[in-house]
């Protein structure tokens, strides 16, 4: 008689191994007997893949991901939302995070979430939503986060003490970085609209894609440039398959980087491409990649190969701004490149501004943001790196003699550029200029953390705007909308056929209404 199968509770790492099998070709059979599992558990792992990525991916420790067993719920689970979302975006921007600082925000979003009860941000409820999420670093202390130079020196030596342990050649250390880039710009005579093309009698267009550069320490190796845009297959792309474009193309409603997507690349494209490179070199496989805390970055948990020898590592958030390797003017170099590219095409074609205007494609756009990239010389990419690295220049003995794309030069193309001929220096700065802080991701209004908090699709946001535009103003107090519901609420409770959730929508409704009052009256 074959004995019962013991039970196996899998932690949060085990099950993203699995999916990480399941996704290079693995059966469930398998893995069942690997793991000492069903094949349903594996079925259902495959199902929450998205789920159980997501939850990884906003967790900062490896270590406690090796021990959690479970995503439980937590009774605040839409405060925990908003409070991470935020909590990724004030890190992504350098700012200081200190613990009052998040009780303050977690008051705030529970009574704009409307929830109900009384709920008091103590010390013990910030330390379980940062174990919750693994989260290590709230500055209780509330130090400076931005320009902190004794902590970009402190950054730069152990990360050379760990390159040293690790046995890492400045090829096998590479950056990654995006931007928003808006691809369909031209100057003005006038003045520059971030996205949007102001020549006089054209109408305005709003064109935005999001970019990633990616290179290693030396400049030797670029990865090709990884483009996020709205459609999924633009119609300039046509007959063209997306494997032979000049970039490696993903999509996404907002054309910004996401989670989904990040691993995607760095799965799919930077890990093998990485190590075809070091094959190639004779070097080990073996490569670590240096991000910045953007929310759109998953953690070291995920973005790692199977065999652990291609990992990423992140700046600490109060450094990333000085030091960011592809941040210290290869991108704003690349951009150059792509602007002065764009105008000198025009030139070259005889076409008149609007003819030129009329034909650009993004399909023409990724070509020519493709050349600029690869304009960029490996001397410029080391160079970035002399701060975190300073030695890689003089070991590596490149060339520095480089042209740069100045204001002067656009100039010039400019005078022979039908209806820019008078555009100013300064209007020709702020063009180059025009994304420079163009993040890749996007970055959400209060109003936005609590709709994504709560579920709301972007779609339901708009119809429920459109509705309310068909309804004539009428105003009415707090008062009044908490006595309707509690009218409302009486008379469900009274209709025995009604189900519990009419019943709690309702009382949601009434919380909130509730604490609006409580706001409101705080405040007068």
């Amino acid at each position: 008689m074959s004995g019962k199968r013991k039970r196996v509770v899998l932690t949060i790492k085990d099950k993203l191994d699995i999916i990480k099998k399941l996704e290079d070709g693995g059966s469930s059979k398998q893995l069942a007997v690997i793991y000492g599992i069903g094949e349903t558990t594996v079925r259902d792992i495959r199902k929450n893949k998205e789920k159980i990525i997501t939850y990884a991916s906003s967790s900062d420790s490896t270590s406690l991901l090796a021990k959690r067993k479970s995503m439980k719920p937590s009774m605040y689970e839409e405060l925990h939302r908003a409070m991470l979302e935020w909590f990724n975006q004030q890190r992504a921007r350098g700012n200081p995070i200190s613990g009052p600082i998040c009780a303050k925000r977690a008051e705030f979003f529970f009574y704009a979430l409307g929830m109900d009860g009384d709920f008091n941000p103590s010390a013990g409820w910030l330390t379980r939503f940062k174990q919750r999420h693994s989260i290590r670093e709230i500055n209780i202390r509330n130090e400076r986060l931005n320009g902190d130079e004794t902590a970009v020196e402190d950054f730069c030596n152990s990360f050379r003490d760990f390159i040293e342990q690790e046995n890492l050649h400045p090829e096998q250390i590479y950056n990654a970085d995006e931007t928003g880039l808006f691809w369909k710009c031209l100057p003005s005579r006038t003045s520059v609209v971030k996205g949007k093309c102001t020549i006089p009698g054209h109408k305005s267009v709003e064109e935005r894609v999001t970019i990633m550069c990616c290179a290693n320490a030396t400049g030797l190796h670029k990865l090709k440039l990884c483009v996020v845009g709205k459609a999924k297959k633009p119609r300039s792309f046509k007959s063209t398959d997306t494997l032979n474009l000049p970039v490696s193309y993903f999509s996404q409603k907002g054309a910004w980087m996401d989670l989904s997507i990040f691993r995607q690349w760095f799965d799919k494209i930077f890990v093998p491409q990485v190590r075809e490179y070091l094959r190639s070199k004779g070097l080990q496989e073996k490569a670590v990649l240096l991000l910045d805390n953007s929310p759109t970055h998953p953690n070291e948990n995920v973005l790692r190969s199977d065999d652990g020898q291609i990992f990423a590592k992140y700046l600490p958030p109060n450094v990333a701004s000085l030091i960011q390797p592809l941040d210290q003017g290869v991108i704003a170099a690349m951009k150059r490149n792509y602007r002065a590219g764009l105008l000198q095409n025009n030139l070259e074609e005889g076409n008149d501004l609007k003819s030129f205007w009329k034909k650009l494609t993004l399909l023409d756009a990724l070509y020519e943001i493709s050349m600029a990239w690869n304009l960029i010389k490996p001397v410029s990419i080391s160079r970035a790196w002399k701060q975190i690295l300073p030695h890689v220049e003089e070991k590596e003995g490149l060339d520095f003699d480089e042209e740069d794309i100045s204001v002067g030069t656009v100039a010039t193309i400019l005078q022979h550029t039908k209806g820019l001929e008078n555009v100013t220096t300064e209007n020709i700065e702020k063009w180059l200029e025009i994304d420079s802080t163009e993040p890749g991701y996007e970055v959400l209004t209060d109003s936005e953390i609590i709709r994504r908090a709560q579920g709301q699709t972007d779609e339901s946001s708009e119809n429920e705007e459109e509705e309310i535009e068909l309804i004539p103003e009428k105003h009415i107090n707090h008062a009044a909308a908490l006595q309707w519901t509690e009218s409302l609420l009486d008379y469900l409770e009274q209709q025995g056929d009604m189900i519990l959730p009419d019943r709690l929508v309702i009382r949601k409704l009434r919380a909130t209404i509730r604490n609006k009052q409580k706001m409101t009256n705080s405040s007068q």
